[in-house]
């Protein structure tokens, strides 16, 4: 017998978007068949966490700077 084990998410991380990154991040579950959006979110999150290619964010960048569809503000090294 194949014993499952559920993992206990405690934490509640909150983002907001705007409608066309919604529809990207739709699109994204719909397209991989992800069962909700929260699994897709995971997934983007586990995929940009393996990338590479990111430098340190510049100094003074905000939070509104960075966006799904748009450019990523340049980094540093």
């Amino acid at each position: 017998m194949v014993r499952v084990t559920q993992r206990v998410r405690a934490e509640r991380l909150q983002i907001m978007l705007d409608g066309e990154e919604l529809v990207a991040v739709d699109d994204f579950r719909f397209k991989k068949r992800m069962p909700s959006r929260a699994a897709a979110v995971r997934e983007l999150l586990k995929r940009g966490l393996a990338a590479e290619g990111f430098l340190l964010a510049a100094a003074g960048v905000k939070s509104s700077d960075y966006g799904v569809t748009g450019k990523t503000p340049s980094g540093r090294q």
